[in-house]
């Protein structure tokens, strides 16, 4: 599948990035800076013998893919999300962000809409398929060369999106479940803070999250 990962330069991104080509995807890195996105491809691609990894401006990658992922900042998705309205019509599109504020009262602050990703849905218009997934994935592990020890929770309103963005969590090597529509993404993106928070405690970087009883 060809993967548009918008903001694939930070860590996260990249991380997604290089774990998708290794399951065989194509890659498609985005930023603002078409440059940047092509530095960061050329270096994924050191990593993953024979990959196809690209880099390019964030609308021509979310043009070319069939699935556009977000890694952004919460900040950014107003001014990065309207350039990219149109070529995303009819596709799925994942939110991995989360509004994230380090060293305020509150390390998580969900935006007006409820969540980052609701946010996403508004600025691209009902035909973007939005659904909220991979937020709980360090960029640590996925960095790393060994399994992911993680669930992998979505949520979104779109049944065949969200078939879509479970076989690319498969493809991960993670248990992949539902948790209903995209409404309950808000709840998702708050856990990343409980995350951040343990891993700080506990001087970690790979705290993930499991489901019992299924």
């Amino acid at each position: 599948m060809k993967i548009a990962i918008l903001g694939g330069t930070g860590p996260e991104g990249a991380g997604l990035g290089l774990r998708w080509a290794r399951a065989g995807h194509e890659i498609i890195i985005g930023s603002r800076d078409a440059a940047r996105a092509q530095k960061k491809a050329a270096e994924l691609g050191t990593k993953v013998k024979g990959a196809s990894i690209l880099g390019t401006a964030n609308r021509d990658a979310a043009l070319s893919a069939a699935v556009v992922v977000l890694t952004l900042p919460a900040h950014g998705l107003a001014t990065t999300l309207p350039p990219v309205k149109e070529v995303c019509r009819g596709k799925p599109v994942v939110s991995a962000v989360v509004p994230l504020t380090f060293g305020g009262a509150r390390l998580y602050t969900p935006p007006p809409n409820g969540s980052a990703a609701e946010e996403a849905q508004a600025l691209l218009g009902p035909e973007a398929k939005v659904v909220a997934a991979f937020h709980h994935i360090a960029a640590h592990e996925l960095a790393s060369g060994h399994p992911i020890d993680c669930d992998l929770l979505l949520c979104g309103d779109d049944p065949s999106a969200k078939t879509i963005v479970a076989e690319l969590g498969k493809s991960l090597g993670v248990r992949v479940l539902d948790v209903g529509p995209l409404a309950n993404a808000g709840p998702l993106e708050g856990i990343t803070a409980l995350l951040a928070t343990i891993n700080r405690r506990y001087k970690i970087k790979n705290s993930g999250i499991r489901i019992t009883g299924i």
